[in-house]
């Protein structure tokens, strides 16, 4: 008879085995599932453009002499449809990552730059840069050109991070109840200078602040795609090789150090991809709230918490519920747009509830 160890092991070894099948066959599906969800929003709205035809001119090219769509058809998909839709999936991948990579530095899943300050210290950034980018801020404008938006978002979403990061750590522990706290005032802060700023902005720039508050997608460009896309594609790139150190790091920083994990260097790097990724998201689209939460949360209770898997898989799910959100927000009070974070904070406040009651033992899944 085998030993009841070793039983055990090869039992765990075979559990392991089937997560990790099943963490692989859900991305495949949410890669399938992230290319329908783009298709249905270029043909979704004022265009009645069929699938055909624009999947025909995605393939010819814009160039092509030959068009299948009609001269207004044509603008709205290559020149409004395909960066808005490109922009909004690269902000959902980037919010939803960012979020993974928080709550495994945390080990915590209520960590979120949206609800621990790092979004609103971006927000605080970019604000800057609005109001100031004609007067003070000049200088700084005119060296960054079109990458001072989001340059200066990401040195606030740096800033803030760090900032909470040394607050809420210590000795390699982060208390849950100061992370909150120190989030819940670093937010405060931020949003009393952006008032500041607001008070202190013209009519053009309030309304531009205004709907940049509330997060959206309207107004993407390809200009805006070239000026957040290398932060956010360069955070994306490098998020997959984090997962192993996420790992490690879930059974303390003094057993992470034990498996050849560089701590203090892993940290940094990946304060670094949350900033830059949350930076440049927030400076496009402004506050978009609970994605990063609710999206590695959903993930994690499906497909475990293999960071390996967590974050592609988040990467592919956040983009996609970014493009249903945005799909919502511009066909349900059309032709009217309602700001995306409407959308999101609608769905993903109570599901944040659900997190607190679910952690506090008053609900089950």
């Amino acid at each position: 008879m085998r030993p009841a160890a070793l039983r055990s092991g090869q039992s765990k070894t075979r559990a392991e085995g089937d997560r990790s099948f099943l963490a692989r066959g859900v991305i495949v599906v949410l890669g399938f599932a992230l290319l329908a969800t783009m298709l249905f929003s270029l043909t979704a709205g004022a265009s009645d453009a069929s699938v055909i035809s624009v999947v025909s001119a995605l393939v010819r090219g814009a160039s092509s002499d030959d068009n299948v769509l009609s001269l207004r058809d044509s603008i709205i998909i290559w020149d409004i449809r395909l960066p808005r839709i490109i922009l909004g999936a690269m902000i959902g991948a980037s919010l939803a990552v960012s979020g993974a990579v928080m709550q495994g530095l945390f080990r915590n899943p209520l960590a979120d730059p949206g609800i621990v300050g790092v979004s609103a210290g971006a927000g605080l950034g970019a604000v800057s840069v609005i109001v100031l980018g004609t007067t003070v801020l000049t200088p700084f404008i005119s060296t960054f050109g079109i990458f001072a938006l989001p340059i200066a978002a990401f040195i606030g979403a740096l800033v803030f991070t760090l900032i909470l990061y040394g607050v809420a750590t210590r000795r390699g522990q982060t208390s849950i109840a100061t992370m909150l706290l120190a989030g819940i005032a670093l937010g405060a802060m931020a949003m009393a200078y952006i008032g500041l700023l607001t008070f202190l902005a013209d009519d053009r720039q309030l309304r531009d602040l205004t709907f940049w508050t509330l997060g959206s997608l309207a107004g993407s460009n390809w200009a805006k795609m070239s000026a957040a896309g290398p932060f956010i594609v360069s955070a994306l790139l490098v998020s997959p090789f984090l997962g192993r150190g996420l790992n490690a790091l879930a059974l303390g920083e003094a057993s992470a150090s034990h498996l050849g994990i560089p701590v203090q260097r892993f940290k940094r790097v990946a304060i670094i991809v949350v900033a830059a990724a949350t930076g440049a998201s927030v400076a496009v689209s402004g506050g978009i709230g609970f994605v990063g939460v609710v999206v590695p949360h959903l993930l994690r209770l499906v497909i475990g918490p293999d960071h390996r898997y967590l974050l592609p898989a988040s990467a592919l799910l956040g983009a996609s519920l970014l493009l249903v959100a945005d799909a919502v927000s511009r066909t349900i009070v059309a032709p009217a747009e309602l700001p995306i974070g409407i959308v999101t904070a609608a769905v993903g406040a109570p599901f944040f509830l659900w997190i607190l009651l679910r952690r506090r033992g008053i609900v089950d899944l």
